[in-house]
């Protein structure tokens, strides 16, 4: 049953071996505990915010209610979907979409990370797959962006095979040190030429107006 006054909640993304969807309490209690458990090596950081840093408990709480800021604070012009990814009924990971003045750019961002159990599977390729969908088929996006620090050939890995081209490079400060990042783009031609997943969308017209679609 769709929610009434969160349709959101009624949101479906498949692919052959996963689900997304918006967590409720009880699904992000569980993807506050993968965050917890690890999503990269001690030695490492990808990520340009360091939301990783700090004990699994803080982690986890962290994830808990950035998730829910992101839902209390939506607006049609100012989105961030933060979904949770199953696999066999198990969350393993989160895929972020956000889209700033969506209804003008028709461009959406990309973000997303897995559990290290989940890590060199295939997963975060069909992950990504399922949010370009839900951008391009879906809600009629035209572009669609990532980034990944350029010692991260997994991340940059997935976005080749889906098609991204360079888009320039940038420099960030992490933990007190430089580090340059690879900016990616797709557009919506090269997505067409290089999707090869099957997915499936359910529940999006009763929130279409949610993303200024």
């Amino acid at each position: 049953m769709t929610p009434r006054h969160r349709p959101l909640y009624g949101l479906r993304i498949r692919t052959p071996r996963l689900e997304l969807r918006l967590p409720g309490t009880g699904l992000l209690d569980e993807l506050a505990s993968v965050a917890a458990g690890g999503v990269h090596a001690p030695d490492a950081m990808p990520f340009t915010v360091p939301w990783t840093d700090g004990s699994p408990e803080e982690v986890g709480r962290a994830v808990y209610l950035h998730v829910l800021g992101t839902v209390a604070n939506w607006s049609a012009e100012n989105w961030a979907l933060s979904l949770a990814v199953l696999h066999e009924g198990e969350v393993v990971g989160r895929q972020d979409v956000t889209g700033r003045d969506f209804a003008v750019t028709r461009e959406v961002a990309t973000g997303s990370w897995l559990g290290l159990a989940h890590q060199g599977r295939g997963i975060g390729t069909e992950m990504r797959a399922a949010a370009l969908h839900l951008a391009f088929a879906g809600l009629g996006a035209r572009c669609a962006t990532s980034g990944a620090m350029t010692d991260n050939p997994r991340s940059l890995g997935v976005s080749r095979r889906l098609g991204y081209v360079p888009d320039g490079l940038e420099v960030a400060a992490v933990r007190g040190r430089a580090v340059t990042l690879q900016r990616l783009r797709l557009e919506r031609a090269r997505w067409e030429e290089h999707r090869s997943i099957p997915v499936t969308v359910e529940g999006l017209d009763a929130c279409r107006g949610e993303f200024g679609a």
